[in-house]
């Protein structure tokens, strides 16, 4: 993606988009980081002259590097099964209360803390000298630096969220060498410059400054969030949901922990207060089985199928691996005693009832632990673009939702650039601009929120 920003100005375009398709191997699931990184080259040879390069992602996954820095094979998919019984070994060692205390996050099973752990005793483990975090390792291919940016290392579940670095004595308690990381760096930071065989590559002129963004999407989505003041929620919709609020402060309550919402930090010492649902990977999971039909079709389809006649839980694990997803969720409808849905349309209306009745739940929970009230929710990144989505949330929240833009993560990415350039003010002067600039779509909720209060009550006692 291209960025443009100046005064009054911020223009986003396309220059190449490419496939990311993990693979199952003997060992596992994979991600095929090798076909990623020439999707970066190529990208950047279509992008032309640019000012600067900023590289987010995914977090939570990362790559080994041996002691001449070169990668220790393909990085595992958090999907991947190998830490489905590792909790239960840290806790034995750090009580998962204490755990939450020390770093703020909620628990997952796919936290990279567990993926170490799970690990450790492999061969390629033992052989590894460094350890980068996917966009960390995609920025040291173009630069041959080495860092770990600040926002993406808080999902490691090894960063202290009060002092923002890491939580040594819990890495000490579980033998985990922190020297394997890079030293931590922070959004705006210098990253390096493009390689010369990077720059003879793409065709770019150097010299080319890379620099450190909010490289854990999420961060650099929640940046892009149009808002005025404070009293806000956002929901970062994608393959996952991430609804939440932004706060100046972590929340390290026990109650906290129990309602599994996690502390991971943001753009100018903000923390990303919030719950991590399923998200509209449940919707592509189905759609990838009923091999892609045209889902504007789906959705109009969808919108006249009676509301809430069955719900799952969009935060439950059983949905986090890939495959067969409308049978597992016609099985979760049989087994609560609902109906079973009948059709595609009736499938995908209880995805996204679901998806809204848990944002009801993660924005009224986020409000209630943190104490803060808020007057709308933002809805950001893709799931920006599904208007039935973005109608069931306001009228599951009761709250006006403003939706825009799709392309949240990309935009908190390119003002981090720019503002490190002097092209842009701070934070509110970055939400400004996107206010500005932005296409936005106001949801008004009708219809009360009653029935949604009854099919919470529903879902619960099942």
């Amino acid at each position: 993606m291209v960025g443009r920003v100046g005064p009054g100005t911020l223009e986003l375009t396309e220059a190449h988009r490419f496939r990311n398709r993990p693979v199952r191997v003997p060992e596992g699931l994979r991600w095929d980081v090798l076909g990623l990184y020439a999707g970066v080259l190529d990208g950047l040879r279509a992008a032309g002259a640019v000012d600067s390069v900023g590289v987010d992602s995914w977090a939570v996954d990362y790559g080994l590097l041996d002691a001449d820095g070169a990668l220790l094979g393909n990085p595992v998919h958090y999907r991947d099964g190998r830490t489905g019984t590792v909790a239960g070994k840290v806790w034995a060692t750090v009580p998962a209360g204490e755990l939450y205390a020390a770093t703020g996050l909620q628990y997952a099973p796919f936290n990279t803390l567990y993926q170490l752990i799970a690990a450790r005793d492999t061969r390629q483990f033992k052989q590894a000298e460094r350890l980068l975090l996917m966009p960390d390792l995609l920025a040291y291919w173009l630069t041959g630096e080495q860092g770990t940016e600040l926002t993406n290392a808080s999902t490691t579940q090894l960063i202290d969220p009060r002092t923002r670095t890491w939580a040594h004595g819990i890495a000490e308690r579980l033998g985990i060498d922190l020297g394997l990381f890079a030293p931590l760096r922070l959004p705006g930071d210098p990253a390096g410059v493009l390689r010369p065989g990077v720059l003879e590559e793409t065709g770019l002129s150097g010299p080319v400054p890379v620099t450190a963004v909010a490289s854990h999407d999420t961060a650099s989505a929640v940046a892009a969030v149009p808002a005025d003041g404070e009293r806000f929620a956002y929901i970062c919709t994608g393959t996952w949901s991430l609804a939440g609020l932004e706060l100046d402060a972590p929340v390290l309550t026990e109650e906290s922990r129990a309602a599994n919402f996690t502390n991971e930090l943001g753009l100018d010492g903000t923390v990303r207060y919030l719950r991590n649902i399923m998200g509209l990977w449940l919707l592509q999971e189905c759609l990838r089985a009923w091999g892609d039909p045209d889902l504007g079709a789906l959705l109009r389809e969808a919108a006249g199928v009676p509301a809430l006649r069955s719900v799952v839980d969009a935060g439950d694990t059983a949905f986090l691996a890939p495959g067969r997803m409308p049978e597992r969720i016609a099985e979760a409808c049989r087994v609560s005693g609902q109906p079973v849905p009948d059709s595609p349309a009736a499938t995908v209306r209880c995805v996204l009832d679901s998806l809204a009745l848990a944002h009801r739940t993660a924005v009224e929970d986020a409000q209630r632990l943190a104490g803060r009230t808020v007057d709308v929710v933002h809805v950001v990144g893709g799931g920006a673009r599904n208007a039935l989505l973005c109608q069931l949330t306001a009228d599951a929240c009761g709250l006006p939702v403003v939706a825009g833009p799709a392309e949240a993560a990309a935009l908190g990415n390119v003002l981090v650039q720019a503002r490190a350039q002097g092209r842009v003010g701070g934070l509110a002067g970055m939400r400004r601009l996107l206010a500005a600039t932005q296409p936005l779509t106001r949801y008004e909720p009708c219809g009360g929120t009653r029935r949604w209060a009854a099919a919470l009550a529903r879902l619960a006692e099942r």
